[in-house]
């Protein structure tokens, strides 16, 4: 068999990045680490790329056995290859991320490697590289947010507006004006309102929405700048 001579092997491996919403707060699943180093330690969900597989069919694997979760699509992120990021061995991983509707999901969740959604905002400790690479996936999602609607399909078939800013507030972790967000929302022509309310927070209520989704396929690209200079916030 033909290889290339005086090259230094060097193992590669993926990362998956599952953030959920599950209609009040941002979260990120991890599992258990089943090996050594640092196994036993809240980890992302990773594991090496097999010889016949390819980095996608790589990643889809290893988020099915390690959580049970399938049919997630996950996106690539980026490649974190420092020299010295994994004690044992020189290991290159390619990082995937997925936004995700928490109850959609929550029935395929496997009890294997514990896997368990934890707070954003109070995760444990991850291992090696990885808050790097949650770092950067909060940043991609951000940034994708504010020029596309993608954060609307994660409400559930009815929502309020009140919901759907918490949501926007969760991802880019600040306040936004509730006046302001309101007119904004409206003005993009994605929303249908609905007759019945939400009474749940107040005696007034708030009224119930539905995703237009001849608009929304309609307008994607056009969504540009909800949120203007999302990397300042």
């Amino acid at each position: 068999m033909l290889k290339y001579s005086k090259q230094t092997r060097l193992l590669l491996a993926v990362d998956c990045i599952i953030f959920g919403f599950d209609g009040e707060v941002l979260k990120i699943l991890l599992i258990k680490r089943g090996f050594q180093p640092e196994k036993g330690n809240w980890s992302l969900m990773g594991g090496f790329v097999q010889p016949d597989e390819s980095l996608d069919q790589s990643a889809n694997r290893i988020l099915k056995q390690l959580t049970g979760l399938e049919g997630v699509y996950l996106e690539q992120l980026y490649s974190f290859g420092q020299p010295q990021r994994d004690p044992i061995e020189r290991t290159v991983s390619v990082a995937y991320f997925a936004l995700v509707d928490i109850h959609k999901y929550e029935a395929q969740i496997s009890d294997d490697y514990q896997a368990e959604w934890f707070q954003l905002k109070r995760a444990p400790k991850l291992i090696f590289d990885q808050q790097e690479m949650v770092e950067q996936a909060r940043k991609r999602i951000r940034y994708k947010a504010a020029m596309h609607p993608i954060l609307f399909e994660l409400l559930p078939t009815k929502f309020t507006i009140p919901q759907l800013q918490t949501l926007y507030e969760c991802v880019f972790n600040t306040t936004i004006d509730k006046r302001n967000f309101s007119k904004r929302v409206l003005a993009t022509g994605l929303l249908i309102k609905l007759a019945d309310k939400d009474k749940a927070g107040s005696k007034r209520g708030a009224y119930y929405y539905q995703l237009n989704m001849q608009n929304y396929y309609a307008k994607f690209q056009a969504f540009m700048n909800f949120i203007p200079n999302p990397d300042s916030l």
